[in-house]
């Protein structure tokens, strides 16, 4: 979750509210206050509000709720005469871009930090790491547009961000803090993009770090806003910085992007901060809510959201959302806002009418029986994440990667995050690399879900590790533990789990004629992979698998 710190002085001049009443009504919008020291506070706030990343976004926020300017923030967006020719070298490398001008700063230190800690929770949050959106933010005065975006071969040369020397591109993703930690990204990529102005001076290396020769000081006045990616979230990327700084007394100014398309030359504007529209009942509002209010008071509500509405009858609002609000989806959302803006204090709770008797689900009473079993076989029980990735499910595994089994993350964060698991086996073995300097022998196992083909089970996986780790062992334990849960009719039968050694040391269990486990001693690249340094075994059966399908 995002943490954004706020500096009470900031704060209070951007709103004109006491920082005494902030830290009252701030919990009301959905925010958790995570320290207070004597200067600032740190909140987090929840990642589907990436307007809310900046102390500039939340003091807008704040004087709406709080009724000072309440309704839809307005800005002007004047034409700054700048243009970005766009080069069809770039458009298979890194093809979204748009730009903006913002004159008229007056940064203090304060100011500067707000702007690159935006910079870095766009990058984080919405860019997905930087791969599906990264910014720069540029000094205006430090170079002459018209720009240019292209890909350039990655021997081209400039001082980055932080450097005094030149370095090639290739350098950069070797050397550069930056660059080694993001040059993912550009894998596999012949050519890099980049952003130049007429006198061939960079601005920019996306997704990977800016020219040292636009650095933002505290005398800039004037900042272009470059947002590159691999989606229409550029846009949105652009439309919240560019608000936030007019937030700080910024004039937001637009810039014309000339780009190749299949029909010839396609030329728009950016940055485009018109609202957009959708349509509210207020009967399905108080259902979902659970209260009674009419349409003046949902656009109240609405108001106090920042968000524009307008009465179109008794029973519909028609509402107009700001074009840096990147989590209104559905008509739901905008419920949810009504809620938040008649206060989630003034909701009063109430007892449920039907009276029920709650039970142990199946499945906790199976989990509750294998943990026990475990404990008792002398293992200690750990919890590891369902989020993983193909690497260590498969690759590290010596399994087969099998696309219809498989749930894969549509925008993952990072490498790591990718897929949901569908073994357990590969997050024991990183808990024990990450615990091989403590004694020997570890005893881990851990209970929970897997997902495979869109369905989710629960498994049971645990691993020991110790020099005279063998077969044998393993094998008893999957016999108590088929034995204590009831499944002692279960097969063993040969297996060809890569994931483990062969010649009669793996075998898989089976159950009413399919395959509900494997257990054997891990084959030695396995053991390599995660690197461990004794032998490992390990099994993993489902305690689901009685349930009917």
């Amino acid at each position: 979750m995002p943490v954004i710190r706020l500096y009470y002085e900031d704060l209070e001049n951007l709103t004109g509210v006491s920082i005494g009443k902030i830290k009252e009504r701030l919990p009301l919008l959905c925010a958790d206050v995570e320290r207070m020291e004597l200067d600032y506070m740190d909140v987090e706030f929840f990642p589907n509000r990436p307007d809310l990343f900046s102390v500039e976004g939340v003091a807008r926020t704040l004087k709406q709720f709080l009724e000072i300017t309440p309704g839809l923030a307005s800005y002007s967006v004047e034409k700054s005469g700048i243009e970005m020719i766009v080069d069809a070298s770039v458009l298979n490398v890194r093809p979204y871009i748009v730009g903006g001008v913002v004159r008229n700063l007056q940064f203090d230190s304060m100011g500067i930090e707000s702007l690159m800690l935006l910079q870095e929770q766009l990058h984080r949050g919405l860019g997905r790491n930087r791969k599906n959106v990264s910014v720069g933010v540029h000094d205006l005065a430090k170079v002459k547009p018209p720009f240019r975006y292209l890909a350039v071969d990655p021997s081209f040369s400039f001082v980055p961000l932080d450097y005094e020397e030149e370095m090639t591109m290739a350098e950069i993703l070797e050397r550069h803090p930056k660059g080694v930690g993001y040059r993912y990204i550009l894998e596999g990529k012949a050519k890099y993009p980049l952003i130049l102005d007429s006198e061939g001076n960079v601005l920019s290396f996306p997704p990977i770090i800016n020219g040292e020769l636009t650095r933002v000081t505290e005398s800039t006045e004037e900042i272009f806003i470059d947002v590159t990616g691999l989606n229409g979230h550029v846009s949105i990327a652009l439309n919240i910085i560019a608000t936030a700084l007019a937030e700080r007394g910024g004039q937001i100014q637009s810039v014309v992007l000339r780009s190749p398309s299949e029909s010839g030359l396609e030329v728009k504007e950016t940055p485009c901060l018109e609202p957009t529209t959708m349509e509210i009942s207020v009967k399905e509002a108080n259902s979902l809510i659970g209260i009674d209010l009419n349409a003046e008071e949902c656009k109240k509500c609405c108001a106090r959201m920042g968000l524009g509405a307008g009465v179109k009858n008794t029973g519909t609002i028609e509402v107009k959302i700001p074009a840096y609000r990147y989590d209104i989806l559905h008509p739901w959302d905008i419920i949810e806002d009504i809620a938040i803006g008649y206060g989630y204090d003034r909701l009063k709770p109430e007892l449920p009418e039907t009276v029920v008797i709650g039970e142990v689900h199946p499945i906790e009473e199976k989990k509750t029986a294998a943990r026990k079993i475990m404990t008792g076989l002398g293992y200690f029980e750990v919890f590891t994440f369902s989020l993983t990735s193909e690497r260590k499910q498969f690759a590290l595994m010596r399994r087969k990667e099998r696309d219809a089994e498989k749930v894969t993350v549509a925008s993952p964060i990072s490498t790591e995050h990718t897929m949901l698991r569908c073994s357990i086996l590969p997050n024991l073995l990183e808990i024990l690399a990450i615990n091989k300097h403590r004694d020997l022998p570890q005893r881990i196992f851990e209970v929970g879900p897997v997902v495979m083909n869109l369905k989710e089970s629960y498994m049971l996986a645990a691993v020991s590790t110790h020099a005279n780790a063998n077969f044998a062992e393993v094998k008893s334990v999957v016999d108590a533990v088929l034995k204590e849960m009831g499944m002692d009719d279960a097969e063993v039968v040969d297996s060809d789990d890569g994931a483990f050694f062969e010649y009669g040391r793996r075998a898989d269990i089976i159950k009413d004629g399919r395959k509900i486990g494997v257990f054997g001693e891990l084959h030695p690249e396995v053991i390599t992979n995660f690197g461990l340094d004794h032998p490992v075994v390990g099994f993993e059966v489902a305690i689901s698998s009685l349930e009917k399908e």
